[in-house]
């Protein structure tokens, strides 16, 4: 009896395994590149900032890296992916450059902020606007789900979701960070200040629009506080307007405007109790 039990035990896990298999669909769901992802991430903001980190060698195992990427993640073989660390790499100074604008810019801002070295090291925005960065570079590239793995790597320690696809100028400032939700099509101007909450959005959801622009537009030197959403492909907020908190906005604003909600509050007296 106990040999026809332990027989049928192996036929219902065999069958289970089979079912497993039938519905395992996806042949290039390798989630290695998820884990090689963060650790290149890793080691690549350690290249540019940490004192301690050489560079040069860095770079060599870089390379080194993004070459396994390249294999996980490139699934077409037609698609020259290899090809594109030469061209990555080449444009680090220039983002590097970018990065160290951003920080001054919060530095400046926030009056929270007690040195640049704070900034740096303890700003969940900046980390935030690094992956983003570094990230945005491999998305105009055409490097297929590696660029959106590295922000959703960021999104999990930060909170803030910014898509790679999004276009950010220079000197961004992300304050307190969490809940922010920048989408794929927006475009950011240069000077732009936003607070925690803050939803850069789509009007509505529909696959039929992948092609098109449904983000808004952020001219320089905006404000916009914290839990503001703005939706919307052909919504622009004017340069130098201010966006105040909790404001709900699906219509383009001139500059120098501003923009409040104002919510209707009742303060009541409660009889005391004896």
């Amino acid at each position: 009896m106990a040999t026809f039990k332990v027989y049928y035990i192996d036929m219902e896990r065999q069958e289970i395994i089979k079912a497993l298999k039938t519905h395992k669909k996806q042949p290039y769901l390798d989630y290695r590149l998820k884990r090689f992802t963060e650790d290149f991430t890793d080691k690549l903001f350690y290249t540019l900032f940490d004192v301690n980190t050489p560079v040069e060698e860095n770079l060599i195992e870089l390379e080194r890296q993004f070459e396994v990427l390249v294999d996980l993640a490139c699934w077409d073989s037609e698609k020259p992916c290899k090809k594109l660390w030469t061209s990555y790499v080449a444009k680090l100074p220039e983002v590097l450059e970018k990065l160290n604008w951003d920080a001054e810019a919060i530095l400046e801002c926030d009056p929270a902020a007690l040195s640049i070295h704070e900034v740096y090291m303890a700003y969940p925005g900046f980390y935030a606007i690094v992956i983003y960065r570094l990230a945005h570079e491999l998305y105009n590239e055409g490097l297929p789900l590696e660029p959106r793995l590295k922000t959703e790597y960021a999104h999990r320690q930060t909170g803030v979701d910014i898509n790679p696809g999004a276009q950010i100028g220079k000197s961004f400032f992300i304050d307190h960070a969490t809940g922010v939700v920048i989408g794929e099509t927006a475009i950011i101007h240069d000077n732009v200040k936003i607070y925690q909450g803050v939803t850069l959005g789509a009007l509505y959801v529909a696959k039929t629009l992948k092609e098109q622009k449904r983000h808004p537009t952020i001219m320089s030197n905006v404000t916009i506080y914290e839990n503001a959403t703005i939706l919307g492909g052909k919504t622009e907020i004017g340069e130098k307007s201010l966006v105040g908190g909790n404001a709900w906005h699906t219509a383009s604003i001139p500059p120098n405007s501003k923009v409040f909600h104002t919510p209707e509050i009742k303060i009541t007296t409660v009889d005391a109790q004896p």
